[in-house]
């Protein structure tokens, strides 16, 4: 990039002093052309060489060869009679051409530094625990159920759960979110994080190869690798494009002197201009690098958010989203229960909760937790528990304080003689009694993210008009969820192969030139991942299939990112079109003077390199994603 510029500088110089050379003596013009081939060999021989090795490669009609021919062919018209000289046009065209490749190059630098960023968090070294000593060994070698020592300002080289201290991670480069999360034992962390604080001790749970920061480093090499539908017409039109172009220069060039009232070398030199004009003009660059340009902006900008798109062809799909199905468990809920509601019936409601959460102390049921995790108090208020006995499809019963407490469903209730009533909300409801007394119930949900709502808010605000929820839970669960965030549609009850059904009807009921997504988190949700047009991972808490299926992976888990997305996509086709119009427009204006003899040279300079530099700053927008 510095020698460039430095190049770049001293062309600039030479020029001025071509020009002051040429205004102040009267040198003949073979000399003059001496001159000018300073500046013009020194920043065009990169340009002439790589013309030279597309015609020996049988790739000769690029942007190179099109620059090599409009230059030369400037330097030579004035040796023709009557023709004027144009060494400084020449030498300005090939100075203004590096200079659009700079900014090229500076955009394209940048753009692949919004994405590489996700390549540093590949982690050099782990510290693992081995006969009694830590070594320091590659990722690479470290199996499943080892142990390993993570210090301080050192990355997280693997998948796993945390056994021993506590800490903070720094888990911007994989969600894109800039506060801290606090880790303590038991909880599970990915590889690619950075530990901020305390030492932890962590149990693996996955090789290197099926780690977090394995899988995000595969899709980012292969983010690239998918075109859009607009990348891949550029790169066909320009293939066709170049040949036609060369093609009307020469009869440019050669037909109309043939019809001229002048002698036919006085007439072609005024042709032979107007097509070197043509050339330049036509020069395809402002399309060929400022679409993919943009599109891989796009694609970093959408990383540096904890949005990772495995391909530039799905920003197309999403852009043109109007129907979104999710999954609920795990995508717009937490996945975890909680206790939503208390209802004591003769009882206090805080002693139902204490003596529930005795009773599943040793319960490893989700639901056991959640009654646990609501009463924490009661690992030590100091209560005996004895006589636990679970039993089947019905609950758990223990003694406490001399009490015989029974908490599980209605069955469990009619089996002891316990006068129990249903609940007037959708849950899982868990009753409770005492010695044989019905003593009320506990309601427990699956959390709603915190996100979800206005998730949903935020693609009614984006003209999504269809979205849909299917779920394996119960119908009065689902519909309850789908009512709460104000989902359109909810199928309930759903095996896997229910769920691909149900896709295909909603693939087919879609209205025209929209696309669907599916959102998912779960291994189940592969196959729907891969039939919806375009398939949105939940990364965070996502299952590997799930990851592996989806076309675009959110890393943390918020559903509220698929507008973001969605917003990206479309903001990055905008400015591709922008550029793409912008470009047509004026090069068919100066073509069309050009033609008519009012075109000049530093017309074609603006047209090519000056709307060139204009689409690439432009195309550098879709960098903030």
């Amino acid at each position: 990039m510095k020698n460039r510029i430095t190049v770049i500088c001293l062309t600039a110089l030479l020029l001025a002093g071509a020009v002051f050379i040429e205004k102040t003596c009267d040198l003949p013009t073979w000399q003059m052309l001496l001159v000018y081939l300073v500046p013009y060999l020194l920043i065009g021989h990169g340009t002439l060489k790589e013309a030279l090795e597309g015609i020996f490669k049988g790739d000769m009609l690029n942007e190179d060869f099109l620059m090599s021919i409009a230059t030369i062919g400037a330097l030579c018209i004035g040796f023709l009679p009557g023709a004027e000289t144009e060494f400084p046009e020449a030498v300005f065209v090939m100075l203004f051409f590096q200079v659009g490749e700079l900014f090229e190059g500076y955009a394209e630098g940048r753009s692949r530094d919004s994405i590489s960023h996700l390549m540093n968090i590949r982690p050099d070294y782990a510290n693992v625990e081995r006969d009694g000593t830590v070594k320091s060994v590659s990722p690479e070698e470290v199996t499943i159920g080892e142990t390993i020592v993570v210090k301080p300002g050192e990355k997280i080289p693997l998948d796993g759960q945390v056994i021993e201290g506590t800490s903070s991670l720094n888990t911007i480069a994989l969600t894109g979110e800039s506060m801290p999360r606090e880790v303590t034992i038991g909880e599970d962390i990915a590889s690619g994080c950075i530990n901020l604080s305390g030492v932890l001790r962590v149990r693996t749970s996955k090789t290197f190869g099926e780690s977090t920061v394995s899988k995000i480093i595969r899709l980012v090499e292969s983010a690239d690798k998918n075109k859009s539908r607009s990348e891949s017409f550029i790169t066909k039109f320009a293939r066709i494009y170049t040949p036609i172009v060369v093609a009307t220069a020469l009869l440019l060039a050669f037909i109309p002197p043939f019809f001229a009232s002048t002698g036919y070398l006085e007439s072609f030199s005024v042709w032979l201009h107007r097509a070197l004009i043509f050339l330049v003009v036509s020069c395809p660059c402002a399309l060929v690098i400022s679409v993919p340009l943009t599109f891989f902006g796009g694609l970093g900008g959408a990383s540096r958010k904890g949005i990772l798109i495995k391909g530039s062809n799905y920003m197309d799909t999403l852009a043109n989203l109007g129907t979104v199905v999710f999954d609920k468990t795990g995508t717009l809920t937490k996945g975890v229960f909680a206790v939503e509601a208390v209802h004591p019936d003769h009882f206090d409601a805080n002693e139902i909760l204490h003596l529930a959460a005795h009773v599943e102390h040793y319960s490893t049921h989700p639901i056991g937790a959640a009654l646990r995790d609501a009463f924490p108090k009661e690992a030590t208020d100091g209560c005996h528990v004895t006589d636990v006995e679970e039993i089947a499809g019905r609950g758990v019963k223990a003694r406490i304080g001399g009490r015989l407490v029974a908490v599980g469903n209605s069955k469990m209730m009619e089996d002891i003689g316990a006068e129990w009533h249903n609940c007037h909300r959708t849950g899982t409801i868990v009753h409770v009694a005492v010695d044989g007394v019905y003593a009320g119930h506990v309601v427990i949900n699956d959390v709603v993210k915190e996100d979800s709502a206005e998730a949903i808010s935020k693609l009614r605000g984006l003209g999504i008009c269809r979205t849909v929820m299917l779920t394996g839970d119960r119908k009065e669960v689902g519909a309850k969820v789908a009512e709460e965030l104000g989902i359109d549609e909810c199928h309930a009850e759903l095996l896997p192969a229910d769920k691909v059904d149900c896709m295909e009807r909603l693939i087919a009921d879609k209205p025209e030139g929209k696309t669907l997504a599916f959102v998912g988190d779960g291994i189940n949700d592969a196959p729907v991942l891969k039939r919806a047009d375009v398939g949105i991972a939940m990364g965070g808490l996502g299952s590997d299939a799930a990851i592996e299926a989806a076309d675009v992976v959110l890393m943390d888990d918020h559903p509220s990112k698929i507008a973001t997305a969605v917003e990206i996509a479309r903001r990055t086709i905008a400015i591709a079109k922008q550029n793409v119009w912008f470009a047509i427009g004026v090069k068919v204006v100066i073509l069309l003077l050009a033609t008519v003899g009012l075109g000049t040279m530093w017309m074609a300079v603006f047209a090519d390199v000056g709307v060139t530099v204009l689409a690439v700053l432009n195309a550098m927008r879709a960098l903030k994603g």
